[in-house]
C-alpha cells in the first residue's frame, strides 16, 4: 500500500468526521433525554471502537495500510451509529421525530459550509456532486450508485448496492431508520446549498434532485 496520502484520502476522512460529529451530535441528544448513555458507551465503544481522535489525518493514519485503516473507520462509524440510534428508538419510537429534526440540521450546515467555498452551484449535477462530498457511502471503489438520469432540471439516480444493510442487522436495528433519517440529511443540504432545488426519494429505490 502507497505510504502517500492523495486527495481523495483527504476526502474521505473528512466524510467520516462529518458522520462522526452527527453521531456526537446524537449522544448529546440521547444525554438530555436522561438515557443511559454511559452504559450505553462503554458497550458500544468496547464492541465497535471509539470515534477517530480530533487530529489531522496525517497524525492518526496507519500509512502503512491507508486503505484498510480508512474502511476500518467507515465500518466502525456506520455500527456506532446503527447502535446509538437502534438502542434510542428502543427506548420511545417517538424520539424518530427528533432525530430526523437533528439530520436536518446538521444538513443544512453542511450545506452553509458548501457555499462559503464559493464553488458554483448551477445545476442538478452539482448538488449531486456537492452532496457526494459529505455522504457516508463506503470507499469509492464499492460503486453504490448508478445515475439514471442527468439534465438541467433532474439529477436521478439509484442504489443498486446497499452498504449499510449489514452494519443495522449486526446490531438487530431497522437499516429503514438509516434512509428515513438520511433522507431528512439530504433534504436539509439540498435546500441550504441552493433552495431553488429539491431532493425527492421514491419507494422503487430512485434518488432525484429536482429543480422547483
Amino acid at each position: 500500500m502507497s505510504l502517500f496520502l492523495g486527495k481523495v484520502h483527504y476526502w474521505l476522512f473528512n466524510k467520516i468526521e462529518w458522520f462522526e460529529n452527527l453521531e456526537e451530535e446524537i449522544v448529546n441528544f440521547a444525554q438530555k433525554e436522561n438515557l443511559p448513555v454511559r452504559e450505553w458507551r462503554e458497550a458500544i465503544y468496547e464492541k465497535y471502537g471509539t470515534p477517530t481522535e480530533k487530529k489531522s489525518l496525517e497524525e492518526i493514519i496507519d500509512t502503512s495500510n491507508i486503505h484498510g485503516w480508512l474502511q476500518s473507520r467507515i465500518e466502525a462509524a456506520e455500527k456506532r451509529h446503527a447502535a446509538w440510534i437502534t438502542k434510542i428508538l428502543n427506548e420511545n419510537i417517538k424520539y424518530k421525530n427528533e432525530l430526523i429534526k437533528i439530520f436536518e440540521q446538521q444538513g443544512k450546515e453542511a450545506g452553509r459550509e458548501y457555499r462559503l467555498q464559493d464553488v458554483p452551484i448551477e445545476n442538478t449535477e452539482d448538488i449531486y456532486k456537492a452532496l457526494n462530498d459529505f455522504i457516508l457511502e463506503g470507499m469509492p471503489c464499492d460503486r453504490v450508485n448508478e445515475v439514471t438520469n442527468i439534465s438541467e432540471d433532474e439529477f436521478s439516480w439509484r442504489t443498486v448496492r446497499c452498504l449499510h444493510k449489514e452494519y443495522w442487522e449486526e446490531i438487530k436495528g431497522d437499516v429503514k431508520n438509516f434512509y428515513e433519517l438520511r433522507e431528512s440529511w439530504i433534504n436539509g443540504f439540498v435546500k441550504e446549498v441552493n433552495n431553488k432545488f429539491t431532493f425527492q426519494r421514491y419507494e422503487n429505490g430512485i434518488q432525484k434532485i429536482i429543480r422547483k
